[in-house]
């Protein structure tokens, strides 16, 4: 189990702007073995590029179509050359370090999703 993050505020957590986003491509990241780069809509009318680290859970052809919740306030990052705007949330068995730490350890990652249908930039509260 993995150790709890520090306590925040509910002003701190009000900040974050999560969204509803359809995954409308996905393609492994040219430069980068554990990444897939997706391109999203998410209800702006501008695609949005974000990169996540899922290639050893997920195929692209698994996340095309698929609904998505995402940070849409996060910074853009560039990683590896692309630029990734925004992060998608999963759920995880097992923490990133832990699992660096033993690479025969089988870390599962799942993708959360809307329990039914609805629109791209649809808020998360």
């Amino acid at each position: 189990m993995a150790e709890p993050k520090p306590m925040i505020t509910f002003e701190d957590f009000a900040k974050v702007d999560l969204r509803v986003a359809k995954v409308l491509a996905a393609e492994p990241h040219p430069n980068a073995d554990k990444l897939l780069k997706l391109q999203l809509d998410d209800g702006s009318g501008t695609p949005r590029q974000i990169c996540a680290g899922i290639r050893a859970n997920y195929s692209p052809e698994e996340l095309v179509g698929k609904s998505i919740i995402i940070v849409a306030n996060l910074a853009p990052r560039n990683l590896r050359g692309e630029e990734s705007r925004g992060m998608l949330l999963a759920a995880s068995d097992m923490p990133k370090d832990a699992a660096a730490a033993d690479p025969h350890a089988p870390r599962r990652v799942v993708i959360l999703t809307p329990a039914s249908d609805i629109p791209p930039g649809s808020i998360v509260s």
